[in-house]
């Protein structure tokens, strides 16, 4: 019996924050398993509390503008933004809690026993060592610190987010009458991990935050201090950009990054029994709730561990290091150009050498008979020899394109400093598409040779980032076959000029060409089965939550974030009218006459040499034909007034300019959903 699965039933699915935090608690899992080197457990503590930071800053930070939008709306798996939070709450709170009671009993002993000690407060000092502490305040950390007191003329400061900070209440040495409130920012530019003397050939360190509290009353010496507690903030850092308003993208993300330091505070974390009045100050000034606190049992902020796991001496603790194995294809110095005409070369990393990707495009720097260098960034390392290599190119006369995703979420500052110095040394640099994050990792090195230009590419998994490469497992290939040199330029002018190729060769795209492909794939495995044959389907993903997928329906469209079909679609239908100007005008006051028979509201997009032609309703102009930049800068704005003016039925003239026509027209046909009627 054939039994239809209704796959909108929230029973079929998890939710996606509730799995993501599964996902930390496996990762957490790491850090307790016993077969695994101390100090490598000590590091999967660490990536815990890293990844549980950019979980609030991010996806609880969004369910929160949910929330205070007032949208009900349920998710694939039946829960409200509410209701998310609520669980969250709860399965953050029991990861926060077996992450430190991972931390406190059960690495730190076992450190301890290694001769590898961290003082839980400055109070253990003993006197050798609260010497040096002292000295080290004095010299090191007291010129650096800013103190802030708050009391009627001086308001409460920014706290800043994800800094570490020390709050503390005061009262006057003289009158005791009256308490004062005042923060401290634990300074990020020193070490927050202090080696202190110790005994014999063991290690011992304090964390920074504990010199300056053991010295906090310097710092206001003419109060008394009562109390002081360490604190940290979480914010809203999920950037939202109006891309297609946006004038100028880099600008525009430079304006969001400093207002990430503004956001709403959506987490405070405190150290466990503060006391009460300074904690109940806190929350009042920085409007957080209850279920928004966590009074954490132990040092704030464990991505510090990540220091300890480096610390000298103790190899033994450690994974042996892995040195990767040399591509066998090539050769370190030779000519890899050379390499990859004798055919395709795989890549698997980190178990593979990252340094012929890197060399690929040094070599391509030099090589005076490389005429143009194309690549996509997405992340790339602090000091990145591609980044130097590409600029290099640049100054040596060849024709450099780079696309840097402003959008790669945290790295968008570090990535506006590298755009801003390709294109200082000559680069073209694209900043990304409107309403889509290129996350694609492609370079196209095209080359003068003595049979004609022949170009050569590298298609990968993974960032163009040498030093993630060594940790991170990714596959690429270099090739210079000419169906995918093809594809690779197809790729490329898309980014630069939204034109999209009639076919591709053997390259698919997402997310247009890419899921349509998925869907035939499922339907062939379907049909196998279903005649008897062998059939299999076997993915891999972080997540699955495209409903036309998950149903194999290429009738259903996908609601996903950055999942986006079209660029912009406007409510109401809309028709583009393609031909000669005099049968478009027409033909469009024929179909306006029939849609306002109908009782339907009609809108029509003219440019200004025609606008005065039409019948319709409302009648909204785009701009003179010849000027193709008002054009695209005004498309989407006149789509959504189509919408703020409620029109039933849109109809708009086709815009074949010469220059960036084939853009704008790329645009229009996907707000369309591709529908055109030629006259």
């Amino acid at each position: 019996m054939d039994t239809k699965i209704d796959f909108k039933d929230p029973a079929y699915y998890e939710n996606r924050e509730l799995s993501w935090i599964k996902f930390d608690q496996r990762v957490l899992s790491e850090a307790r398993d016993k077969s695994i080197p101390l100090l490598e457990r000590l590091k999967f503590v660490s990536i815990t509390s890293s990844n549980l930071d950019e979980f609030f800053m991010v996806r609880v930070a969004s369910l929160k503008d949910m929330v205070h939008a007032k949208y009900k709306k349920r998710d694939i798996a039946g829960m409200t933004a509410t209701e998310q939070l609520s669980a969250i709450n709860k399965q953050a709170r029991e990861l926060v809690n077996i992450q430190y009671s991972t931390f406190s009993r059960s690495l730190m002993p076992l450190l301890r026993k290694e001769g590898i000690y961290l003082l839980d407060a400055h109070e253990d000092l003993n006197e050798e060592q609260a010497r040096f502490v002292d000295r080290y305040f004095m010299g090191n950390v007291y010129p650096v610190l800013t103190p802030m007191a708050v009391d009627a003329s001086r308001p409460f400061p920014l706290i800043r987010n994800k800094t570490l900070n020390i709050a503390a209440l005061l009262t006057g040495k003289k009158t005791e009458d009256e308490t004062v409130f005042a923060t401290v920012q634990v300074p990020s530019v020193l070490p927050r991990l202090v080696q202190i003397p110790s005994e014999g050939e063991t290690k011992s360190f304090i964390l920074l935050e504990q010199i300056i509290e053991r010295n906090i009353g310097i710092l206001f010496s003419n109060y008394k201090v009562l109390c002081a507690y360490p604190y940290r903030i979480m914010r809203n850092a999920d950037l939202t950009i109006d891309e297609d308003e946006a004038s100028d993208l880099l600008k525009e993300i430079e304006n969001k990054l400093k207002m990430r330091q503004w956001g709403e505070v959506i987490r405070l974390e405190i150290e466990e029994k503060v006391d009460k009045k300074l904690l109940k100050f806190l929350k009042t000034e920085l409007k957080v709730s209850d279920e928004d606190i966590f009074q954490i049992a132990g040092p704030i902020d464990l991505t510090f561990l990540m220091k300890m796991y480096g610390i000298d001496g103790y190899d033994h603790l450690r994974y042996k290091p892995y040195t990767p194995q040399q591509v066998p294809e090539i050769t370190p110095g030779s000519d890899i150009f050379a390499a990859i005409r004798k055919g395709d070369i795989f890549l698997h990393h980190p178990y593979e050498t990252f340094d012929p990707v890197v060399d690929f495009i040094r070599q391509a720097s030099k090589d005076p008979d490389v005429l143009a260098i194309k690549q996509t960034l997405y992340r790339v390392s602090g000091n990145s020899p591609i980044i130097s290599s590409l600029a290099q190119a640049a100054e040596n006369g060849k024709q450099v394109s780079v696309l840097v995703e402003l959008k790669a979420r945290f790295d968008e500052e570090h990535n506006i400093v590298w755009a801003k110095k390709l294109e200082q040394a000559g680069c073209h640099v694209i900043y990304g598409l409107v309403g889509l994050k290129t996350h694609s990792k492609i370079a196209l090195v095209v080359r003068r040779e003595e049979d004609g230009i022949r170009r050569y590419v590298h298609l990968g998994t993974g960032n163009y980032n040498d030093s993630t490469a060594k940790l991170y497992t990714d596959c690429g290939i270099f090739t210079c076959k000419e169906s995918i040199g093809e594809d690779a330029t197809a790729v490329f002018n898309m980014l630069s000029g939204y034109s999209e190729p009639l076919a591709w060769n053997e390259l698919v795209l997402a997310p247009y060409w890419l899921r349509d492909k998925f869907l035939r794939l499922i339907g062939r495995e379907t049909k196998n089965a279903q005649q008897g044959r062998e059939a299999r389907i076997v993915a891999k993903m972080n997540s699955l939550c495209d409903p036309g997928i998950i149903a194999a329906d290429d009738t259903r469209k996908p609601k996903a974030p950055g999942m986006k079909y079209k660029h912009y679609a406007p409510k109401a239908d809309m028709v583009i009218v393609d031909g000669a100007q005099d049968a478009v005008v027409a033909k469009i006051n024929e179909l306006t006459a029939v849609r306002q028979a109908e009782g339907k509201k009609v809108a029509v997009i003219a440019t200004e040499e025609t606008k005065e032609q039409y019948d319709a309703d409302v009648i909204l102009c785009i701009g003179k034909r010849a000027d193709e930049d008002a054009i695209a800068q005004h498309l989407y704005k006149i789509l959504r007034e189509c919408d703020e003016l409620n029109v039933g039925e849109i109809y708009s003239e086709c815009f074949q300019t010469p220059r960036i026509g084939q853009a704008i027209m790329n645009r229009l046909l996907k707000a369309a959903g591709h529908t055109v009627i030629h006259v």
